[in-house]
């Protein structure tokens, strides 16, 4: 008899989390697993904001999936469809001609991506946050302006580098900004003749209020909290264009910047329409309370890209969060052993714990089990709760060094700008 195939499209939360849990409980030969994913490492994305302020260093937050996974084929490439009809697969890999999978099983994952909307000028110069390449990328960014604007007498260049705009008020902008303002700000110290007051820090959010998730009264007393530091909040207002560094927002300001971050929001991945896949009127995978896709027994599917029910709350479906994808991920692996096995399936079911949110160093907001923290309380929980949710102890003993090693010495203010242009001094060489 044939050894069953699964195929698990995605190594984020949930790919990562399922081909684990099915590794551990698969009998020798039992079922054999390939994951396919663009990475070959899973991101752990709620620390993105701590790389990216210094704290914790980039590579500590991502995790090898040869590694942790040394029993499942990891093919590193596109996939560029997925058919139910005949359980195939097409994937790209990086280099060489494109293949054609079989499966028996599919895990159906691919999470998500940045939702853009058609403004002038954001996809020539927005900067996104969804990835350790992104947040390594804003770090340098940042600190290579305080550089500039320490280098030249001229006001407006001045001001141009030190004029920073965060677009999206949820956790990534929210985080994001406060932490890179908090690592900006210990290192203006280092920098001569620049001062707090020189930097201008702009959160701009559409509707009336930022961070949603944690509850209105500390969406509020977060706003506040940013206020006091000096960073503007615009809630109620939208980003109308950004040509040539020129921003507009539609409450009648403009103002030139360098530095667009934009984090208002997530789609699916564009994958869940190449292919048979059912969606559902937001271009999601529709999902049964099992975590099978609709119509299809043998798939499955998680994560940001599906319309999973949301039992606890009738006639809702579940958040795409990470605390969701991480659970669904040890339901949908259990299910599928079940299906292969023939056993009984159980339904997820999950009611949200709470939220956390980190601001900066012993800065933060949470709302958890019903109560309101904030403040350095807030905070640790944020370490705390994030830590014991990182993959692998080898990953959680190297963030907590990261952090102990914080206590003892300050952060460093080097900007690495040439790792985006890493040939431009061999060409310069070259032409001398």
């Amino acid at each position: 008899m044939a050894v069953p195939r699964i195929l698990i499209v995605g190594g984020g939360y949930v790919g990562m989390y399922t081909a684990l849990r099915l590794q551990r409980k698969l009998h020798r030969g039992e079922a054999r697993i390939t994951v396919a994913d663009y990475d070959s490492y899973m991101t752990y994305q709620p620390f993105l904001p701590e790389a990216a302020a210094g704290n914790i260093e980039a590579r500590h937050v991502v995790v090898p999936l040869r590694r942790v996974l040394p029993s499942c084929q990891i093919l590193s490439g596109r996939v560029t469809s997925v058919r139910l009809a005949d359980r195939k697969a097409e994937f790209q890999p990086h280099e060489g001609p494109d293949l054609t999978i079989d499966y028996d099983y599919l895990v159906f994952a691919p999470g998500s991506v940045s939702r853009l909307l058609p403004i002038p000028g954001l996809a020539e110069h927005g900067i996104g946050f969804k990835t350790v390449e992104e947040a390594i990328h804003l770090r340098n960014h940042v600190l290579g302006k305080l550089d500039i604007a320490a280098s030249t007498p001229v006001e407006e260049v001045r001001r141009r580098a030190l004029t920073f705009v965060f677009v999206g008020g949820g956790y990534a902008g929210v985080e994001a900004l406060a932490e890179l303002e908090d690592m900006a700000s210990d290192a203006l110290k280092f920098f001569e003749g620049l001062r707090r007051e020189d930097m201008r820090w702009i959160l701009v959010e559409a509707t009336d209020r930022i961070l949603p998730e944690v509850g209105a009264d500390m969406g509020r007393w977060t706003a506040q909290e940013l206020r006091r530091r000096g960073i503007e909040v615009r809630t109620g207002t939208r980003l109308k264009s950004m040509e040539g560094g020129h921003i507009v927002l539609d409450d009648g300001d403009e103002f030139d910047a360098e530095t667009l971050v934009w984090t208002a929001g997530v789609k699916p991945n564009p994958l869940v329409k190449a292919g048979d896949l059912p969606l559902d009127d937001r271009s999601r995978v529709k999902a049964n309370a099992f975590l099978q896709i609709e119509g299809a027994p043998f798939a499955f599917t998680a994560g940001d890209a599906a319309a999973v029910p949301d039992l606890t709350r009738p006639g809702e479906m579940c958040p795409p969060n990470a605390q969701h994808a991480v659970r669904q991920a040890r339901r949908l692996a259990d299910n599928l052993l079940a299906t292969i096995r023939g056993g009984t399936r159980e339904p997820y079911r999950h009611k949200n714990a709470g939220s956390v949110a980190s601001l900066g160093l012993y800065k933060g907001v949470a709302q958890i089990y019903g109560r309101e923290l904030r403040g350095f309380p807030a905070w640790f929980m944020h370490r705390t709760y994030h830590l014991t949710r990182m993959p692998t102890v080898n990953k959680k003993t190297r963030i907590l060094m990261d952090w102990t090693l914080g206590l003892f010495f300050p952060r460093e203010i080097v900007s690495l700008g040439a790792l985006q242009r890493p040939r431009e001094e061999f060409k310069l060489a070259a032409r001398m």
